[in-house]
């Protein structure tokens, strides 16, 4: 059976107990990551310490005591980073096999973790929740919908809550056989669309989304949320080393952005 989602208002603690009622039991709709999940577990830094991530967390800041949304959450390693930080964590993803994951972590090691399976970009996801924070780590160049997952972090965030993102830099072109990249070197930097890159990395398996920074930047500001801080973190010392000089080059980008506050009858409010 499918897993479904409450309509607006239903509490999300009914959401959470429908969904690991059934959470062995449905028929996943088919992710790309459901694909690769093995790979993917195997290959990723589960303790935390990638440059990428490490800026996302540091823009996040003191989350000790805050409702925070972790969408695209993969098999959970930022969410229980969160977690273990004091945070009441909610994690989203599509993948049914990076949840099963994310939840075999959790009866392991209890964490009060909040695992759903939805799609983020969808209206009715997470409808009726408000949260103080929202973070996705890498994960929006995997969401085909850019509006639609931003549509949906401006609903679920309260007050002047923030979102905080970290993405393979938009202007990155990658090398090597395996690197990451943004936009396939053949294509350009203009170029945007999904690509599946012709190596043996993530992007070799299960493609992405490339949009040029201004994209990124205006579909932000359409949404409403106003652009805080912004970090380019040097990659680290192994990832330069497997290429001379490419240690000059931003790989990563991660930012803070702030839901702006609206008068009722109003434009919204910079802060």
């Amino acid at each position: 059976m499918l897993a479904t989602f409450p309509t607006r208002g239903t509490p999300l603690h009914e959401v959470s107990r429908r969904y690991h009622r059934i959470g062995d039991h449905y028929d996943a709709v088919v992710a790309r990551y459901d694909a690769i999940a093995e790979f993917y577990d195997a290959k990723v830094d589960h303790g935390v310490t990638d440059v990428g991530s490490v800026a996302l967390l540091d823009l996040a800041g003191d989350v000790r005591g805050r409702r925070l949304a972790d969408i695209a959450c993969g098999e959970g390693r930022i969410a229980r980073e969160l977690a273990r930080r004091g945070a009441d964590v909610t994690g989203v993803d599509i993948s049914d096999r990076l949840l099963r994951k994310a939840l075999a972590a959790e009866r392991d090691d209890p964490l009060g973790i909040t695992y759903l399976r939805a799609d983020v970009t969808a209206s009715e996801t997470l409808a009726g929740a408000t949260f103080d924070g929202v973070v996705c780590n890498y994960g929006l160049s995997d969401i085909d919908d850019l509006h639609g997952v931003l549509t949906t972090v401006s609903r679920v965030l309260g007050p002047s809550g923030w979102f905080v993102f970290s993405i393979l830099h938009p202007c990155f072109p990658g090398w090597d056989d395996d690197a990451p990249s943004s936009w396939p070197v053949e294509g350009g930097y203009y170029r945007e669309g999904w690509w599946l890159a012709d190596n043996t990395g993530f992007r070799g398996k299960v493609g992405a989304n490339h949009r040029t920074l201004s994209t990124y930047v205006n579909r932000l500001i359409e949404h409403g949320l106003q652009i805080e801080v912004v970090a380019e973190p040097p990659p680290d010392a192994k990832w330069a080393a497997r290429r001379p000089g490419t240690g000059a080059v931003p790989v990563h980008l991660a930012t803070r952005c702030r839901s702006r506050p609206t008068v009722k009858g109003g434009p919204a409010l910079s802060v």
